[in-house]
């Protein structure tokens, strides 16, 4: 998904004037560049418009989304580095962006979706365990997928779909570990505890029949002691 937000400059830091920016409707921002000669990127504090912004973070692709930032009478695209928003209220109160280079790969973290309904659920009695629910993926900017979708019609009970498991995209690769479970079919904890007490209670009367049996086969040391005197 892609969206268009319009930056303002501002020139003046502190708390003070951030609540000022607030109060007038408007959210206090930073701006960093691309790192270059291996030199931290520079900041530009801005503006924006905090209802924008909350549409965006609220979509799909929320901070994944590439966002083209209207600056000074050109643009340039941006994703959502990170924001801050009240512990009470949810209020926004600071976002920075950061530029990309749109022919340069970037690592980004992304959702799984699952889809479909499993047969190990459906037809077995399982339980569906969601075990991973984002992968990180390699890509570029213009070809960051909303969500990694995991078909799990065909998993029955005991299954397991991992990492690589699944396809990778054409315009994307995974950067997660291939061996990372993403989801898989359990047994129900009442099920599966009745089973194994089962199990337990089977033990022991299987030892138990066995032993008549050695008992029965073997002799005292009177019993052979009284056979060799009948014999002489």
């Amino acid at each position: 998904m892609e969206a268009t937000l319009e930056a303002v400059k501002r020139s003046d830091k502190g708390k003070n004037e951030a609540r000022r920016h607030r109060a007038a409707g408007r959210l206090p921002a930073v701006v960093y560049g691309t790192a270059k000669e291996g030199k931290a990127p520079v900041g530009v504090p801005v503006t924006v418009d905090p209802k924008g912004l909350l549409r965006i973070l609220h979509s799909d692709s929320g901070v994944n989304t590439l966002i083209t930032l209207k600056l000074d009478g050109g643009s340039t695209q941006v994703l959502v580095k990170e924001y801050q928003r009240d512990p009470i209220t949810q209020a926004l109160l600071h976002a920075d962006f950061y530029q990309l280079a749109m022919d340069k790969a970037i690592v980004v973290t992304v959702p799984v979706v699952i889809k479909g309904e499993s047969k190990g659920v459906k037809v077995q009695g399982g339980l569906l365990d969601f075990v991973t629910r984002e992968i990180q993926v390699e890509c570029l900017p213009a070809n960051i997928p909303e969500h990694i979708d995991v078909d799990v019609s065909e998993l029955e009970l005991h299954g397991s779909i991992r990492l690589r498991d699944i396809a990778s995209g054409d315009k994307w690769k995974a950067v997660t570990d291939g061996d990372t479970m993403l989801v898989h079919v359990v047994m129900p904890k009442a099920e599966e505890s009745a089973t194994a007490a089962a199990a337990e209670g089977a033990a022991p009367a299987a030892g138990s029949a066995a032993e008549p049996e050695v008992i029965k086969k073997g002799k005292t040391d009177k019993e052979e002691e009284a056979e060799k005197k009948d014999k002489k």
